[in-house]
């Protein structure tokens, strides 16, 4: 069963193309154009255990929010396709993950519906890296969401630094996402009979 996928996604704004392997060794490879956008796909890859392949091009000269936003979109869409009809996967995944003085938590649901509660834009984050914040990450989050079907749950227990929050939180979702991901039955995870 070999759930891959690999999507090509053009605007006029960005240019991407991600590959992705549920099933495979941890491995990463991501070229956005910005260091930390690829520092946090890496994480994603490595802490979710996925073989994940970004490369995208986009107009950083605006600032990041386009490339981000649309690699969010293309990595919903990739992991939609990997994720088939979604039989026998675990379907829920929770995590928590400290990084210094902050403590993120994760809950998601493959349940093919989207939605995102994003509480980490109520507090006061500060800061930003490489001219990416945490309202980037919400936007990253949001285009995942809504083109894999996923409702995410994030919560920001503690924290203020920009760059630990966003840290934390990808890695909090790569951990909650590994385990919905994971093939545990035969079964679909839903009395409805569709995911």
């Amino acid at each position: 069963m070999g759930r891959t996928s690999t999507v090509h996604r053009k605007t006029s704004e960005t240019d991407i193309t991600v590959t992705l392997s549920l099933d495979s060794p941890a491995s990463a490879t991501s070229a956005t154009g910005h260091g930390f956008l690829d520092h946090m796909l890496d994480a994603l890859a490595r802490h979710g255990r996925l073989g994940l392949g970004v490369q995208a091009t986009g107009d950083l000269h605006t600032g990041p929010h386009h490339l981000v936003e649309d690699v969010g979109i293309t990595l919903g869409q990739a992991l939609h396709q990997a994720l088939g009809d979604r039989r026998g996967i675990e379907r829920y995944g929770s995590a928590f993950v400290p990084m210094d003085e902050t403590l993120a938590h994760v809950v998601l649901d493959l349940s093919g519906r989207a939605h995102l509660a994003f509480e980490p834009e109520r507090l006061d984050v500060w800061g930003d890296v490489g001219g990416m914040t945490h309202y980037h990450l919400r936007e990253f989050l949001r285009g995942l969401c809504n083109h894999a079907g996923i409702t995410l749950h994030v919560r920001l227990l503690a924290g203020r630094e920009a760059h630990h929050v966003i840290e934390a939180v990808v890695k909090a979702l790569a951990r909650a996402l590994r385990d919905a991901v994971r093939i545990t039955s035969d079964d679909l995870a839903s009395t409805k009979g569709l995911l």
